[in-house]
């Protein structure tokens, strides 16, 4: 199928995806707030500028966008029909920085937790953030 956006289109429309401050970090942080926690955004010097970091529970938590992080076996994770070199290529460089940093993470004794966009999608929100607050509590 055919893009129903002209190249300059599309160009423009993927270029005003924000990076900081997406509605599904925006839910995760008023959530965790909401239940005591408080946190530090983006901090950068910590590898891959984690979303949301708890330092009093050395936690991190990575907020990743279902399509832009490659997520395996998702809906949400569709590979475009054209450029799809250049698209896989990216993707794959998401998720090999992505593995890297919690590489590094993981052996400074950081927990890392990852929570996807489709996860906080209405039917499973709530089950995904009791399981944060669970996880980041012990």
């Amino acid at each position: 199928m055919a893009d129903v956006h002209e190249p300059e289109v599309r160009s423009y429309n993927m270029s005003r995806i924000k990076a900081k401050d997406t509605k599904p970090e925006l839910l995760v942080r008023k959530f965790i707030h909401s239940h005591g926690f408080r946190y530090r955004l983006h901090v950068k010097k910590l590898p891959g500028k984690p979303d949301i970091v708890l330092k009093k529970f050395h936690s991190v938590i990575f907020i990743h966008g279902c399509f832009w992080h490659g997520h395996e076996g998702c809906k949400y994770f569709v590979v475009p029909k054209t450029r799809t070199k250049w698209w896989l290529d990216k993707i794959n460089r998401n998720q090999k920085k992505d593995k890297e940093s919690y590489t590094v993470l993981l052996n400074e004794g950081w927990k890392v937790i990852t929570i996807w966009e489709c996860e906080l999608k209405t039917d499973k929100r709530d089950i995904t953030l009791e399981n944060l607050v669970k996880t980041i509590s012990c």
